[in-house]
């Protein structure tokens, strides 16, 4: 009721402001019709089977396309996860007595997500009648604008100056070499690489925001960095303030996820959870897949697929091997190999044309960072963190400790941020990109920290007397540390072959969706690039006649361009 009421009181605010829910309603309508109608007139795709092997938003995505445009029946797709949880890396759990977790939070953009947006106008709301998951989320969003005022704080406690990018000529240069030069010569080059002539670049306030924005690295690939550059220019003169955000109501999992898990349940989809699919067998002469062997709740079975069966794999998580601790516990550290990935080696081996994982999962100690969430009882804490930056729950997106060993950051979302947390309960999420390092008041890696310890370290940073720390930490149900060692893959630096495009060179019945597919223009690390390669997948496969929503040439707009280069003489 809580959340229906709160629900409620913000469609109100928003229809005031002028955000009108008819035309969302219409189109879930017509989709649904359209759907409906086409199910109907064919015969032909009545026991046609899709097997989807991951439970992630991408599979989640493939399923809404085959039943809206591919005439599936819901029952004839079948979606296999090995956890016991749908949403991959989308997620949000917890309890008021354990404490809520957010691994981490997936930022939307309200202009590059094309397909995202085009997807979720067909998927209705769990909590506003009449009303799609793209109209919910942007009402939400324009109801809480983003307007980061404490994007970098310095060791001392001061909240820098950041209207300034802080580039030299050399900077401006290797920047703009860089976007203007082709991918194809960017194989297994590090953005540290790249910049070898400036190390001035690394000190700047846009390195700092931009990193920690995305969640770079200096090792990270200057391929993947350029694609950002490229993909949202458009953000680049507005990355100090973070306006470009776009926030959810609650956390992704049950903001994005549950609604899609509805939706697709409504049409009678076959889920299938702690069903570790463990390898795929194919035909010899071409990319067919012919049997799916799979562990299930501990059970070994082998699915065999006719000709006309389609098959489409996660071939990579980026969540994979995350592990938890709580106040008193630190994560266990546990880089072992991620199932995801085993498979996809495994597939790999048969037909080279589906990539490598290696230069992706091979190097846990590059791709890791830990987050943390802390639950509180009452909002001292909040309250505190709100007069130092001086953003409400909500508004403020990242606050950066620049000069922290362990470059930690900080989130904090409206709330409730759980549909579940009470109204006395609050939390926040950070998160620490250096996870070797030693703290600068917990001297130990931040890896090694318990909950209590990563917390200690936060209102440090905060510069919060000893007294006031003790007090607060008394308000505190829980700290929980989420170490993931693979979390960073996908920038890992790689050559144009290492990742395989959705549809392969031979296939009939197979394709790949994941952040580790390879789709031209498109940036990794967003849920955009999760449901624009299921959108490929599925009107590949099935010969789809329909438009899918191009990337958007921003990079090729003059007014922004512009606006970009004013901004890097700042």
């Amino acid at each position: 009721m809580k959340r229906q009421t709160k629900k409620l009181a913000a469609g109100a605010a928003a229809a005031a402001a002028g955000i009108a829910a008819a035309t969302a309603v219409r189109h879930v309508t017509k989709k649904r019709e359209q759907s409906a109608q086409s199910m109907v007139s064919s015969g032909r795709e009545g026991e046609r089977q899709a097997y989807l092997i991951g439970g992630g938003l991408a599979s989640l995505s493939a399923a809404a396309y085959l039943i809206q445009d591919g005439s599936f029946h819901g029952e004839n797709i079948h979606i296999m996860e090995g956890m016991s949880i749908l949403g991959g890396s989308n997620d949000g759990a917890g309890t008021m007595q354990n404490g809520f977790v957010c691994r981490g939070g997936r930022m939307l953009n309200e202009e590059t997500y094309e397909n995202f947006w085009d997807l979720f106008s067909s998927i209705p709301s769990l909590d506003w009648p009449g009303k799609s998951v793209t109209e919910e989320i942007l009402n939400f969003d324009h109801l809480h604008p983003t307007h980061a005022q404490a994007r970098l704080v310095d060791r001392y406690g001061v909240i820098q100056d950041v209207r300034s990018m802080q580039f030299n000529n050399t900077d401006r240069f290797l920047m703009t070499k860089l976007l203007a030069t082709p991918e194809e010569k960017l194989d297994d080059v590090t953005i540290e690489q790249w910049f070898k002539d400036s190390p001035h670049f690394f000190t700047t306030n846009f390195w700092y925001m931009w990193q920690t924005t995305f969640a770079f690295q200096k090792w990270s690939s200057a391929f993947e960095f350029r694609r950002y550059m490229n993909r949202m220019i458009l953000e680049f003169p507005r990355i100090e303030t973070l306006e470009g955000v776009t926030r959810t109501p609650y956390n992704q999992y049950e903001s994005v996820i549950l609604p899609l898990k509805a939706y697709l349940e409504g049409f009678g989809v076959d889920f299938s959870i702690r069903a570790v699919v463990e390898d795929l067998d194919f035909k010899e002469d071409s990319v067919t897949v012919t049997d799916i062997h799979l562990l299930e709740n501990g059970k070994q079975r082998t699915i065999h697929l006719e000709d006309s069966d389609l098959c489409i794999m996660t071939n990579g998580c980026m969540t994979d091997c995350a592990t938890l601790g709580d106040f008193k516990t630190p994560a266990p550290y546990e880089p072992k190999d991620p199932i995801s990935a085993q498979l996809w080696k495994r597939v790999a081996e048969k037909k080279p044309v589906l990539g490598d994982p290696t230069p992706f999962f091979g190097k846990p100690e590059e791709t890791n960072w830990e987050s943390f969430t802390v639950t509180m009882k009452g909002n001292r804490m909040l309250k505190m963190i709100e007069q130092f930056s001086g953003n409400i729950p909500g508004s403020g997106a990242l606050m950066t400790f620049k000069d922290s060993s362990w470059l930690m950051s900080s989130v904090v979302a409206a709330q409730p941020h759980f549909a579940n947390q009470p109204m006395d309960t609050t939390i926040f999420w950070g998160y620490g990109l250096h996870t070797e390092a030693i703290g600068d008041y917990v001297k130990k890696p931040m890896k090694d920290c318990t909950g209590q310890e990563l917390l200690n370290e936060y209102l440090h940073h905060l510069h919060i007397p000893e007294d006031r720390i003790a007090e607060l930490m008394k308000t505190v149900i829980n700290v929980i540390p989420c170490y993931m060692p693979y979390v960073d893959a996908q920038f890992e630096p790689r050559k144009m072959s290492d990742r395989p495009p959705v549809i392969p060179a031979g296939s009939t019945n197979f394709a790949m969706v994941s952040q580790f597919v390879e789709i031209p223009e498109d940036m990794v690390f967003t849920e955009e690039y999760s449901v624009r390669a299921a959108r490929i997948a599925v009107y590949g496969l099935l010969d789809v006649k329909k438009k899918i929503c191009p990337v958007t040439p921003y990079n090729r707009q003059p007014k922004i361009l512009l606006k970009a280069l004013k901004k890097s003489y700042l």
